[in-house]
């Protein structure tokens, strides 16, 4: 009877499998953390290749051209993004009109938890980097993945304040993501408080959170305090 043959094997004796990972993943990553800290057009398809340890043509095997690569790295990341809109769901399904504070959370704490493992880092970074340039790969990733976050954003900000216009409700949007946005990118903080704060501490989410809110609540209500002359439209 005839033995079975053995898995291959490496030099040392283990299974070669074993010591493969998965190189598509690895790829994805490699483009994540290259585009993160040096952008889109200062990457090459090579370097992304270099980085990742894998053959060039693999590379484009697995994910076509650099700009399909660059969205499949948004795609990679949706369940983050499904997550903050399936948690402003939950406010909205509760008391009406749903309190300001839990809309924000809803906003911000995904984003904050998931720079705890290096790749949350990067795609953090990319996020805050390519995203406020109106280039043709970023319109499609904008389009596709944050815009519906954004409208369903803009929608509970303005069931939490009725009275206001969901224009104004847009404003409120496009301010608390600059400053969420500046967060996760801006690396000056210790500089900048004298080596008293650092980057990504979790302990400046409270403060964020609560920066956030009152920029929001002031925005949103400030309507009411202005003279008919000042809410005019100018012609």
């Amino acid at each position: 009877m005839r033995a079975q043959a053995s898995p291959a094997t490496n030099p040392r004796g283990r299974p070669a499998a074993a010591e493969r990972p998965d190189r598509k993943a690895a790829i994805l990553l490699a483009a994540e953390k290259l585009f993160a800290q040096r952008g889109f057009h200062a990457v090459t398809i090579r370097q992304i290749a270099a980085e990742a340890g894998v053959p060039l043509a693999l590379v484009g095997y697995h994910y076509g051209s650099k700009q399909e690569l660059f969205h499949a790295i948004f795609a990679h990341w949706a369940p983050t993004l499904e997550e903050r809109v399936a948690r402003l769901g939950e406010v909205l399904a509760g008391a009406q009109p749903p309190a300001l504070e839990p809309i924000v959370r809803a906003f911000v704490e995904p984003v904050l938890a998931m720079r705890a493992s290096a790749e949350g880092e990067f795609y953090a970074r990319l996020v805050g980097r390519e995203l406020a340039y109106a280039a043709d790969e970023t319109d499609r990733v904008l389009r596709e993945f944050f815009d519906p976050l954004a409208h369903a954003f803009i929608d509970a900000l303005h069931a939490a304040f009725p009275r206001a216009a969901r224009a104004d409700a847009a404003w409120a949007y496009q301010f608390a993501l600059g400053a969420l946005l500046h967060h996760i990118s801006d690396r000056r903080v210790g500089r900048l408080s004298k080596d008293q704060n650092r980057p990504n501490d979790p302990a400046a989410a409270p403060r964020l959170i609560a920066f956030i809110a009152a920029g929001i609540r002031a925005a949103m209500t400030l309507t009411d305090s202005l003279s008919p002359q000042q809410t005019q439209e100018t012609p």
